[in-house]
């Protein structure tokens, strides 16, 4: 399996998961909403990925980004490392593998 589809899938969980934390905590349906959506995109990015299809992996890539975006403005205003901080770390991680990938192939 490709790591490129491990990196989708395991981020999209953590984005799904960051979401129902930021609902039960602060009662944010926006957290629950956001991270819903955009870790549903990178499951279904994995899923088609592991399908062949090659916009799997541009899907991923895209939303991954938008996400690195959003946490390290998140990040540069609170100065907070949770969660702002972990998923910006995480998002780059994530990133960095799907390009590599992307381009090793």
């Amino acid at each position: 399996m490709n790591l490129s589809i491990i990196a989708a899938f395991a981020y999209g969980i953590l984005a799904i998961a960051g979401g129902i934390i930021g609902y039960i905590q602060a009662r944010s349906k926006v957290s629950l909403l956001s991270g819903s959506i955009s870790g549903l995109l990178l499951v279904l990015a994995a899923y088609f990925q592991l399908q062949g299809q090659t916009w799997g992996s541009i899907l991923a890539l895209i939303v991954t980004a938008v996400l690195v975006v959003v946490f390290a403005v998140r990040l540069a205003k609170t100065r907070k490392f949770m969660p702002a901080g972990l998923m910006t770390i995480l998002g780059m991680l994530a990133l960095g593998v799907m390009v590599s990938q992307m381009v090793g192939n």
